[in-house]
């Protein structure tokens, strides 16, 4: 078996990173701190672009490899939005975090990365946050005409419209939701280990002890 030239980096420690950058990016950082194993910076929003660029020119993050949406409703800025980078040569990962509201738009980061085209389109879609900048904001993954964002914490689990087959119009058509019976609430404890109420069915068990 031929031996690996060009072996991949090890990932990279966290040891140092939130520091460093700290100081680089200096009046545009919010907050710098670790979870869960990753670095998460967050950073101004109307300094996202510059930021980003810095990271990647500056310090080796190359990559922006996927976008996310957060909702906090009770935040004044109920949205941040977490930016996910990746440094190929240093195999190391990157949070960057930032905060907007409904009716405040965040630059579009497509001139640093084209992908972020289709990203920041899905946060659109599924958040209702504004890019301003990106060249084609609109919906990517629910249909034509769909009403409100769905990852909202306030959007209702059953939706506004559920859309089926017509026969009689040969077509598929929008109507209001409509369910077939009412939520209810399932409960999966085994009956070996003791429920606090009476099972169904253990009425009758008492009925033939009489």
């Amino acid at each position: 078996m031929s031996a690996v030239l060009h072996s991949a980096p090890r990932c990279a420690s966290n040891e140092g990173v939130a520091a460093t950058l700290t100081q680089a990016l200096g009046s545009m950082l919010v907050s710098a701190h670790e979870a869960h194993g990753e670095v998460v910076l967050t950073v101004a929003r109307d300094r996202i672009v510059a930021a980003l660029q810095l990271l990647r020119d500056g310090h080796e993050y190359q990559q922006l490899m996927e976008m996310a949406g957060v909702d906090y409703p009770d935040r004044a800025e109920r949205f941040e939005v977490v930016y996910m980078l990746l440094s190929v040569t240093k195999n190391h990962r990157l949070l960057v975090k930032v905060s907007a509201a409904e009716d405040t738009p965040l630059p579009s980061v497509t001139g640093l990365w084209p992908n972020a085209g289709w990203l920041e389109r899905e946060v659109f879609d599924m958040y209702g946050v504004i890019f301003d900048g990106n060249p084609d904001l609109r919906r990517i993954l629910t249909d034509y005409g769909f009403e409100g964002h769905p990852f909202r914490k306030d959007f209702p689990l059953t939706g506004y419209v559920e859309l089926r087959y017509s026969p009689e119009e040969q077509r598929v058509v929008y109507e209001p939701v409509k369910l077939a019976q009412d939520l209810r609430q399932f409960d999966f404890m085994s009956p070996w280990e003791g429920a606090d109420y009476v099972l169904p069915g253990d009425e009758k068990a008492e009925g033939g002890k009489a």
